[in-house]
């Protein structure tokens, strides 16, 4: 049996059995689809030889169990959301003269670490981390991307005046 073949039949076969074992795991269509989809790889990727249809389906259907236990347990999936999570929290309005409009006119390197270091509470050397730069660059990008926001903001005017 060639390949286009083995495929076909596999997917008339499994396919429903796999989505509905992988819903009833993931509670989520896309992901159920992807296990699917990975499982069908593997099968065709790795072919075994079994000893009934029984054993085969068993063989399948343990498969799908075991990739969507591996995704439930997966760091990826526990530091992620859903986008309803998401829809629920409103994203921050930048009016006229607020400081999120005046980091919003930073150059993107100044924007990035401005932002990750205040916004989100991360550490120089996290930052480094996260965007692949060594952690002085990202005290100087904080340092200059502080003076520029004081310049923005009216700072400098501002001491002058007191």
């Amino acid at each position: 049996m060639n390949p286009h073949e083995q495929a076909e039949r596999l997917a008339n076969a499994y396919a429903d059995a796999i989505l509905r074992l992988s819903y009833a795991y993931l509670k989520n269509t896309q992901d159920a689809q992807d296990i699917c989809q990975t499982v069908f790889v593997k099968l065709l990727t790795e072919p075994r030889q079994f000893e009934s249809a029984e054993h085969e389906r068993a063989y399948v259907l343990r498969m799908a169990a075991n990739a969507c236990k591996d995704l439930l347990k997966s760091p990826w999936r526990k530091r992620t959301c859903g986008l309803e999570t998401v829809l629920e929290v409103p994203a921050p309005e930048a009016g006229d003269g607020s400081v999120l409009a005046a980091v919003n006119e930073l150059p993107a390197h100044y924007r990035a670490v401005i932002y990750l270091f205040y916004y989100e509470g991360y550490q120089a050397a996290e930052i480094g981390k996260i965007l692949g730069v060594p952690t002085a660059t990202v005290h100087t990008r904080l340092a200059r991307g502080r003076a520029k926001l004081k310049d923005i903001l009216g700072g400098a005017d501002y001491e002058r005046s007191v």
